[in-house]
């Protein structure tokens, strides 16, 4: 079958190849042949290894499609089922998912270290355990989401981490209070999903800073009352708080220079949401005094910070209602041929999200 393989850490083309088989068949697995898959940012980084990831592996971790086999010891899912990959798979019996923080669980990681497809030259990992930019994977049941038939694959493969990370950072973890004022520090996919995540919650005003002109614009369609570049915040903080600084401020780079941005312009006793991922070895530096001083909050949202099958039950809900609009984030469609297309795409910042149809 047909993957996108990168080699070796650090390259930053994939090659397309038509040798790669999808292993792992067995009890307590299923085989999906995906459909679409979303080109999300961490995708990149882990090409370029702030994420570490082994490789040689086959990159994406957003994507759809349907069960086309069903192990042994599965009895929620059939053949022809229509999912969503969850990369972040609950186990439901580690502690954390007793505590009913299932976001946090570590099953799902344990699955990136175990290859999941082969070559003629030795085995290929999946990316985050499962690797997306394939005609088929194998993963953990768990790892299949049944969703109606209804939703289309590219809505349902954005629902598996940019939106539901988005939407999420803003009514799970921020719990956006209505009349509130919001800057989004980074406005791809997943800053334009806590965009109309601070929407739906009711927020006064909300502040989309990126350098990329196309995505100020596109953040204004999806609720932000104002979009700046990063220049421009100072004055847009004077002019929304009164220079005191947002309620809420959403960091969704995944850089300790934005994230020290984003909690200089968090007011004293707001709330500071860091959404992106970033690298073990890049260190946000703050003072015992003004964390003391400040009582800022900093809160961290890892996959929306909720329970994830919920999450996207509540996201299809309100996609179906109107509420939220999912299309209109898929700015760029290719075929798996055209992988590399789409990294270009989402580096120069032309694509909010590229689908990926297979």
């Amino acid at each position: 079958m047909r993957a996108a393989v990168l080699h070796e850490t650090g390259q930053d083309k994939l090659e397309v190849l038509d040798d790669v088989e999808a292993v792992g068949t067995g009890p307590g697995k299923v085989r999906i042949r995906v459909r679409a898959t979303g080109l999300c940012h961490s995708d990149l980084s882990a090409m370029s290894g702030v994420l570490p990831q082994p490789a040689p592996f086959v990159p994406g971790h957003e994507g759809a499609g349907e069960i086309v086999e069903v192990g042994e010891g599965v009895g929620h899912l059939r053949a022809g089922d229509r999912v969503v990959v969850c990369w972040l798979p609950a186990c439901g019996a580690c502690p954390a998912c007793r505590r009913g923080q299932t976001e946090l669980c570590l099953a799902g990681f344990m699955n990136a270290g175990t290859p999941n497809f082969r070559r003629p030259g030795g085995d290929v990992f999946g990316f985050a355990g499962t690797g997306t930019f394939a005609e088929e994977v194998v993963v953990d049941a768990g790892c299949a989401v049944p969703v109606p038939d209804d939703v289309p694959f590219d809505i349902a493969a954005l629902i598996g981490c940019g939106v539901t990370t988005g939407l999420g950072a803003a009514l799970n973890t921020a719990d956006v209070a209505a009349g509130s004022s919001v800057a989004v520090i980074g406005c791809g996919g997943v800053g334009i999903s806590a965009i109309q995540g601070a929407r739906l919650k009711g927020a006064a005003e909300i502040v989309a800073v990126d350098p990329v002109a196309g995505r100020r614009e596109a953040a204004l369609r999806f609720g932000a009352t104002r979009a700046v570049a990063p220049g421009e915040l100072p004055g847009a903080k004077q002019e929304v708080t009164g220079g005191e600084g947002f309620d809420y401020v959403f960091e969704v780079v995944g850089r300790s220079a934005t994230a020290r941005t984003a909690y200089d312009n968090t007011r004293r006793g707001g709330t500071l949401v860091v959404v992106g991922a970033g690298a073990m070895d890049d260190f946000l530096q703050l003072n015992m005094f003004e964390l003391f001083f400040d009582e800022k909050r900093i809160l961290p949202s890892l996959y929306g910070g909720g329970d994830v099958v919920r999450s996207y039950e509540r996201t299809i809900a309100l996609w179906r209602a109107g509420r939220i609009d999912l299309e209109g984030l898929i700015t760029h469609r290719v075929p798996l041929a055209g992988v590399n297309e789409a990294l270009d795409q989402m580096r120069s910042g032309t694509a909010l999200r590229t689908c990926i149809e297979i």
